[in-house]
């Protein structure tokens, strides 16, 4: 192919910088300069001489948002700082005791805090990665710590850059922020919706959510989502004194900043803040349920830290929820996937704080009773949260006589087995092992990625080899036969093989994976890990005491509880046993010695290493014990030194900070 003339690499450049900055007119401003005529032909140009000159097509131009392929499934992205959620506040009252709680952990004799406030959006939390200035990566949130590849459909919202603006472009920045949908386009989607028979989204929030989770981004493309970018995560070639200044630098970059964002310099400020943006609520474009609070300093953020997993230093404080009356047409009883029966209020449709509710969750018999809500009560409910639809109370007036009152079942409305309340509790539980409405679910999560990662064991093939009493638990997957795979509908004999490969080899899971896989009430993923990390074995673990396992960072007495439970469950034991007889390998990971503690000891990490990547690093500190932070301050002890530091190389020498090259941090850590 000859060397494009110069000519035509400038008017693609010139072309390219035109389209970005009509772009960022048109989805960031909201104040575009060109009609859409012209915009048209800008675009249309440039993707003819792309296609003349296809060498010559970047990953950043503006006709690349769209064209990647369906994805079979989502791959996972652990976030290199947690993405923390926030503790609420629903009053002044606690508001300004998260204020005080500020003061104790800031200087003494501190009475003047700045705070950086916005409104909390209705939406999906992610974080975009850019490289260079190059958007690279996005992710869900998750659990906050790992979350989900976004990437491709992220792409398509077009008020997020593909390469940023300003210059220079830091070497790296995560910029948090999240996905919305207005309130008109919703109603529009749901609308056309309607109109092709598909059913409809709940809320603008599910809808947002609903359409990042496409397995095929040009679905998502022609989803209305914008992006608001509300923080950062790891910042590199760039210094940042506090989130003021993080909001401002955002905005420089070419990404949208809410316009109500808004520095205070007193608790009073705040309060009026609240009150403003609670007077707009119902006029803004999209739905909000709060505003956030931020301690404006990094340092005094960094100070005052977090407590489980959000920080000390930043509060939502929620709006009152909205409410509406209407009447309880019926109430039934739903299983859950650990097996909890929950009652739940069919409702005559209504809207409620723009979304319409037609049933709402009576959470548990002592609710029912609590509120006395009967079948043909005339009630009053609310999204709490704007999110979750519940019964606040009974409008006992409209009462007539012909309302019923109802009674849990002592059976599953499922499978049929005992339903019992366990001692303690306020839930209901299906007794049955077997149970379809649990089992299907349990499959589900214990063939998925995280778990066993059984590729191509779907929920459609799994709730056929229930459906078909082909397996009845985890453990019977380890023995599927061929013969037994080809009584399924659609199933060939490659397919079959495959399946059986799949599972042939997640006999030999990490011990993290194998923990999730085996769905234990109230552990997830990163709990998983952290059992992991300190029992070393399933053997162990299931030898510990509530006592035991309270001791350990990030574990409560409930989450406790319900390990010690599950093990001492003999049909869970059964199970087990019945795995190991299936061929799984339950591993055992090796408790090492280390000569040297890090205990205590605060690293900070800036540029490549050869020998491992940032995760790896962070691991082998925090396994000797130590704390790995993501800024410099007086409170490092040591900041490791790679291939191209950023600017917390410049920092550590500034503060005097003990810096260490890879072969010194090799050395400290034994390698």
């Amino acid at each position: 192919m000859p060397t494009p003339d110069k000519k035509v690499i400038d008017r693609i450049q010139g072309l390219r910088e035109q389209i970005n900055y009509h772009n960022y007119r048109y989805y960031v401003l909201d104040n575009p300069e060109i009609s859409d005529a012209e915009y048209d032909r800008l675009f249309d140009e440039l993707s003819g001489l792309e296609k003349k000159h296809p060498d010559l097509i970047t990953p950043d131009s503006p006709t690349q948002r769209v064209g990647a392929t369906p994805l079979e499934e989502f791959k996972t992205v652990r976030h290199s700082l947690p993405m923390l959620s926030l503790n609420k506040a629903t009053s002044e009252a606690e508001f300004l005791d998260f204020h005080r709680k500020v003061l104790e952990l800031s200087k003494p004799g501190e009475k003047k805090i700045r705070y950086t406030v916005e409104p909390k959006f209705d939406g999906l939390a992610v974080e975009l990665v850019f490289n260079s200035g190059i958007f690279a990566l996005g992710s869900t949130r998750g659990d906050g710590v790992v979350g989900e590849d976004v990437t491709l459909n992220v792409r398509t919202i077009k008020s997020i850059p593909l390469r940023l603006m300003g210059k220079p472009n830091p070497d790296l920045i995560e910029v948090r922020g999240e996905v919305i949908m207005n309130k008109e386009d919703f109603e529009r989607l749901n609308k056309n919706r309607e109109k092709m028979g598909q059913p409809l989204f709940a809320n603008p929030r599910n809808a947002a959510a609903g359409s990042v989770r496409q397995l095929d981004p040009k679905v998502t493309s022609t989803r209305p989502l914008n992006l608001f970018a509300h923080g950062t995560g790891r910042v590199e070639g760039k210094r940042l004194a506090n989130h003021w200044d993080s909001i401002l630098y955002l905005k420089e970059l070419g990404l949208k900043i809410s316009q109500y964002v808004e520095l205070c310099e007193s608790v009073e400020q705040v309060k009026a803040y609240y009150e403003k943006i609670l007077g707009l609520r119902n006029d803004l474009p999209y739905e909000i349920d709060g505003i956030v609070i931020k301690v404006n300093e990094f340092s005094l953020q960094e100070k005052m830290g977090e407590i489980s997993r959000s920080p000390r230093w930043a509060v939502a404080w929620k709006f009152p929820a909205q409410q509406e009356h209407t009447r309880v047409k019926d109430i039934i009883v739903s299983v859950g996937r650990t097996g909890a029966l929950t009652p739940v209020a069919m409702l005559e449709p209504v809207r409620v704080g723009g979304a319409e509710v037609s049933r709402a969750s009576l959470h548990n018999e002592d609710e029912i009773e609590k509120k006395d809500v009967r079948i043909g009560d005339t009630v009053v409910i609310q999204r709490a949260g704007d999110v979750i639809p519940e019964v606040v109370k009974v409008v006992d007036s409209k009462r007539t006589g012909k309302e019923r009152k109802f009674t849990m079942p002592d059976r599953c409305p499922v499978c049929g087995s005992k339903a019992e309340r366990p001692l303690g509790e306020a839930l209901h539980r299906c007794t049955g092992i077997a149970c379809p409405a649990q089992i299907k679910e349990n499959l589900a999560h214990f063939v998925s990625k995280e778990a066993m990662d059984m590729d191509g064991l779907g929920y459609k093939f799994l709730e056929q080899m229930v459906d078909k009493k082909i397996i009845q638990d985890q453990a019977d997957l380890y023995f599927l036969k061929r013969e037994d795979l080809m009584k399924m509908e659609r199933m060939g004999d490659k397919l079959a093989e495959n399946l059986l490969n799949a599972i042939n080899e997640s006999r030999s899971p990490s011990l993290t994976n194998l923990i999730y896989a085996l769905g234990i009430r109230n552990v997830g993923y990163h709990l998983a890990g952290v059992l992991a990390k300190h029992f070393k074995s399933i053997d162990n673990l299931a030898q510990q005491t509530t006592e035991d396992l309270t001791q350990i960072h990030e574990i409560g007495p409930i989450v406790a509880e319900s390990i010690y439970n599950f093990f001492h469950n003999p049909k869970n034991l059964r199970v087990l046993e019945k795995l190991r007889k299936g061929g799984v390998k339950f591993p055992a990971e090796k408790v090492e010695t280390r000569v040297i503690s890090l205990s205590g000891k605060t690293f900070v990490l800036t540029g490549g290493l050869d020998s491992f990547t940032r995760d790896e690093a962070r691991k082998v500190i925090e396994d000797m014990g130590g704390r790995v932070s993501s800024s410099v301050s007086k409170k490092t002890d040591y900041v490791v030194v790679g291939k191209d530091p950023g600017s917390k190389y410049d920092s550590a020498l500034k503060l005097g900070i003990q810096t260490l090259d890879e072969k010194d941090f090799k050395e400290m850590i034994g390698k």
